[in-house]
């Protein structure tokens, strides 16, 4: 048993089977999507994520109904931070979120510490019994976690991005993704960026010309509810 699509898509159209595709919805967490979380309370617009709310709801709906596999990843820390890494560390210099909790120690259920409000999934997109969620402390969804073990168990060979950033963990993630021989599409519409709107471009950009395939929302719509 199969269902054979063929998605248009950039820079030609990729024909899979979606048994064998899993929808990969990244970080799309109070911390980083909801007026409160992180992101907001660090001066950072949120919009642009809330705006990709609606097609994420749909494409995971869709795609659910067709018997593919919803992931979702949950970047976090936990509640201790043993698991941020050493202090003197590349990714530990770099972190706004941990520049962030030293500064506002007040606010750090909302940021993403597991267990608190802002690590949570948003309630609009909230995984479903049979869904799996990979927990993640770096940017790559296959760095430190069982992510690429469960898509063998599975048998997935096609990924399908949606959530944010873009241009951080989505792009991370697709390019680990492309080393392991998995084949990454991105939605473009169900993405969002950090940072200026060319970080969103240059990933698409990215992706369409050497990682994978860029498509929309409604050319997978339209190719997952063709009979």
């Amino acid at each position: 048993m199969n269902e054979r699509r063929t998605i248009e898509a950039k820079p030609e159209p990729i024909a899979l089977d979606l048994l064998k595709a899993a929808l990969i919805v990244v970080d799309m967490q109070n911390a980083f999507v909801k007026k409160g979380g992180y992101l907001d309370l660090a001066g950072h617009d949120v919009s642009a994520t809330q705006k990709i709310i609606p097609p994420c709801q749909k494409l995971i709906a869709a795609l659910r109904s067709k018997g593919v596999k919803i992931i979702y990843f949950q970047m976090g820390y936990s509640p201790d931070l043993s698991d941020k890494g050493a202090p003197d560390s590349p990714s530990a210099l770099k972190s706004r979120v941990l520049n962030f909790i030293n500064q506002h120690p007040e606010a750090k259920d909302k940021v993403y510490i597991y267990g608190t409000w802002g690590a949570e999934i948003i309630e609009e997109l909230k995984p479903r019994p049979g869904d799996i969620t990979i927990k993640k402390q770096r940017y790559d969804g296959f760095f430190g976690t069982n992510l690429d073990l469960t898509l063998k168990t599975l048998g997935i060979k096609y990924l399908f991005f949606i959530g944010t950033a873009t241009n951080i963990c989505v792009e991370s993630t697709i390019r680990h993704a492309f080393f392991l021989d998995y084949f990454p599409i991105l939605v473009s519409d169900a993405v969002s960026h950090m940072g200026p709107s060319v970080t969103q471009q240059a990933t698409i950009l990215n992706v369409q010309s050497t990682f994978g395939w860029v498509t929309t929302s409604d050319n997978l719509l339209q190719s997952v509810n063709h009979i």
